[in-house]
C-alpha cells in the first residue's frame, strides 16, 4: 500500500470510528453539549458534513470551489457557523446520513485526484494526500469532542501519525492565527507511537524539542486538551512557548481547553 492510499485509508478508518460514537445514540444524546461552547454533538457532525462537502467540491470541482471560495466573507467563524448551519434544522437520523453521504463523497473524489496535482484549497492549494490529512485532523479533533461529551475513551492506533506529520508541516498555524512572526529554527520531535514506535522529525541536533506520547501530541495540536494535562516535554524556549499556542489549522484558535478540564473523563 503506497502512501497516499494509507492516508485515504486512515480517513475512511477515522470516519468508521466516529459514525459508530453516534450511530448508536438517541435524540437527546444528539442535544449534549461537547467542550466546544455552544456545540452540541449535532453541531460537531454538522461541521464535518459541511467540511467534507467543501473538500468534495474543491477535490472533484476546482472551479466551482473557487467561486465559493470567492464569496465567502472575512468573518471566519461566520463562515463556519453558515456551513453547519445547512445541516442542524436535520433530525438526527437525516443528519447522519447526509454525514455520512458528504463522507462518502470526499473520500471518493481526494482519492481519485491524480498524482502530483494539486486541489484547491481555504488558504493555498493542497496535494490530496495533504488534504486527506487536513481532513483526518478535522476528524480527530471533532470526533474527540464527541467522546468527550459522550464520556467514552477513544482507542488510538499508529493511522495518527497522518495528523502528527500534517501538524509537523503546518508548526507554524499557531504562530499566523495570533499575527505573531515565527521563530526562524525547525523543531525536533520524537513522538511516541500508539503500538511503541519511535516517530522523530527535524534535525537531531536541534535545540528546540518536543518529546512524548503521539496521542498527547495530537491532542495539543487540535486544541483537545491543555498541555499541563498531557505528557509531553518541551526543551528550549520557543518549543516551550509553542506548546501554548500549537495549533495544526487555520482560523481562530479559539480558547482551547482549561488545566484540569477533563480530569474526569477518560482520555
Amino acid at each position: 500500500m503506497t502512501e497516499q492510499q494509507d492516508v485515504h485509508a486512515a480517513l475512511a478508518a477515522e470516519g468508521d470510528d466516529i459514525d459508530g460514537l453516534v450511530a448508536g445514540i438517541d435524540a437527546s444524546q444528539w442535544q449534549l453539549s461537547t467542550p466546544a461552547e455552544g456545540w452540541t454533538i449535532a453541531h460537531q457532525v454538522a461541521h464535518l458534513a459541511a467540511t467534507f462537502k467543501l473538500a468534495s467540491l474543491a477535490a472533484a470541482q476546482p472551479e466551482a470551489f473557487k467561486s465559493l471560495l470567492s464569496k465567502l466573507s472575512d468573518d471566519f467563524s461566520a463562515n463556519v457557523e453558515r456551513g453547519l448551519g445547512e445541516y442542524l434544522a436535520d433530525p438526527p437520523e437525516t443528519l447522519l446520513s447526509r454525514w455520512r453521504a458528504e463522507r462518502a463523497a470526499a473520500e471518493k473524489a481526494i482519492a481519485a485526484v491524480p498524482a502530483g496535482q494539486l486541489v484547491p484549497w481555504l488558504v493555498r492549494p493542497l496535494p490530496a494526500p495533504v488534504l486527506a490529512a487536513a481532513g483526518y485532523m478535522e476528524l480527530f479533533a471533532h470526533g474527540q469532542d464527541i467522546a468527550d461529551a459522550l464520556r467514552v475513551r477513544r482507542e488510538r492506533t499508529d493511522r495518527i501519525r497522518h495528523l502528527v506529520e500534517f501538524a509537523v508541516r503546518v508548526w507554524d498555524f499557531g504562530y499566523l492565527a495570533r499575527g505573531l512572526t515565527a521563530p526562524d529554527v525547525t523543531f525536533r520531535y520524537e513522538l511516541t507511537a500508539p503500538s511503541g514506535e519511535m516517530w522523530e522529525f527535524g534535525p537531531a541536533d536541534s535545540p528546540q524539542r518536543v518529546t512524548g506520547p503521539a496521542v498527547d501530541f495530537c491532542l495539543l495540536v487540535t486544541r483537545r486538551r491543555h498541555h499541563a494535562d498531557l505528557d509531553l516535554v518541551a526543551t528550549g524556549d520557543e518549543a516551550t512557548s509553542w506548546l501554548d499556542i500549537a495549533q495544526a489549522y487555520r482560523g481562530p484558535a479559539g480558547p482551547g481547553r482549561s488545566p484540569g478540564q477533563f480530569a474526569m473523563l477518560p482520555r
